[in-house]
């Protein structure tokens, strides 16, 4: 008996969380937005590779 009371009780007193949808959720940061936006880009634009050949020379630099 206490268990199904304590199972009806349960979801009222637990917080529920809020669960990030991948890289598709709110970004309130412009600095996150703008990489998503990049990366959007580059999934629709196919084999160009602008956006990796950019993070090598940047990579490649920083060595």
């Amino acid at each position: 008996m206490i268990q199904y009371i304590s199972a009806f009780l349960k979801p009222f007193f637990l917080k529920k969380l809020a669960r990030p949808m991948g890289r598709w959720r709110i970004e309130h940061n412009n600095t996150q937005l703008n990489q998503k936006i990049d990366l959007s880009n580059e999934d629709h634009c196919g084999p160009c590779g602008q956006y990796a050949l950019t993070k090598r020379n940047e990579n490649q630099r920083l060595k």
